[in-house]
This record gives C-alpha cells, sequence and structure tokens, in this order.
C-alpha cells in the first residue's frame, strides 16, 4: 500500500526531524511511505478572517495537487480512534478501498472546511493541540503501530 503523509508548512525541530526519520525507516519494510511537506501560505501578523481563509483555499489546492488516493484529514473535530481500531482500518478497510492513502496535516489554522467535507475520513489524533511537526511524528508512530499490531508483535502492549 502506498501511504503519503503530506503536511502544511516546514519542519523547523531538528530533533522531531530527526524522530520524522526513525518512522519513515521503520515504516519502509510494510508500505511505500511518503512524507510531503508543502509550504504554507505566509500571512501577516495579524491577518483577517478573509486572509485566513484565502490561504486555506491556496494550501488545499496544493493539497488537492499533491495527494495521492483517498484522503484522510487530520483535524480536531476528527474521529478519535484506539491504536487498535487504526489498524483495522489502515491494514483493513483502507487496503479494499484503494492503493493508496494520504493523510493530510494543516497549517497552523488547520484545513479548509471544502477539504475536510472531501475527505474520506476525518481524523483526530486528542482533543488537545500539538506543534504540527510533532503531530506528524505522532501519525507515523501510529503507522508503524498499526503494522505491528496487525503482525501480532510485542510492540504494541
Amino acid at each position: 500500500m502506498q501511504i503519503q503523509l503530506l503536511t502544511v508548512g516546514k519542519q523547523k525541530e531538528p530533533h522531531l526531524t530527526a524522530a520524522q526519520e526513525v518512522y519513515r525507516k521503520r515504516l519502509a519494510p510494510f508500505c511505500k511511505f511518503t512524507f510531503t511537506q508543502l509550504p504554507a501560505v505566509r500571512l501577516s501578523d495579524k491577518p483577517s478572517e478573509r486572509e485566513i481563509a484565502r490561504a486555506l483555499a491556496q494550501e488545499a489546492e496544493d493539497i488537492r495537487r499533491n495527494a495521492k488516493g483517498l484522503l484522510i484529514a487530520l483535524c480536531i473535530e476528527g474521529e478519535q480512534m484506539t491504536s487498535e481500531a487504526f489498524a483495522a482500518l489502515l491494514t483493513g478497510t483502507l487496503p479494499q478501498q484503494t492503493g493508496a492513502v494520504t493523510f493530510v496535516i494543516g497549517s497552523s489554522f488547520g484545513l479548509e472546511e471544502a477539504l475536510k467535507r472531501e475527505a474520506f475520513r476525518r481524523l483526530s489524533l486528542s482533543e488537545m493541540t500539538f506543534p504540527h511537526a510533532l503531530a506528524s511524528v505522532m501519525l507515523m508512530e501510529q503507522l508503524y503501530r498499526a503494522y505491528q499490531i496487525e503482525r501480532g508483535t510485542g510492540y504494541h502492549k
């Protein structure tokens, strides 16, 4: 299966970049994994709602151009799942639907509403707010965990 993690905004923290690389290597035996970082639209220090909406629309177009297969939007209002339920989705439901899926994490202002409505699924990692770079590491770890759950290894305890 082809899995893409698509984020809006560049990673600036070296320790999180290192963690992303660890999970990218761990995922290699299980799927064709790609991690794509798209640039966020630059906004003023105190953007208006209109500026934010325009930026989100531009970012959504960039996401649509780069996404492969089914789109799964990560957003605070999305469904929360246990690791076991996520594993069943990743290794059971999704491969039956398509050979490719893109998980998308938006910019600091989130994702355009229309894009979220177009998504196959909306997921939330937590009701808490996390930096986008950390959210990508958390998702990559859950992808790896899902494959370990499927295989019945001792990783998931």
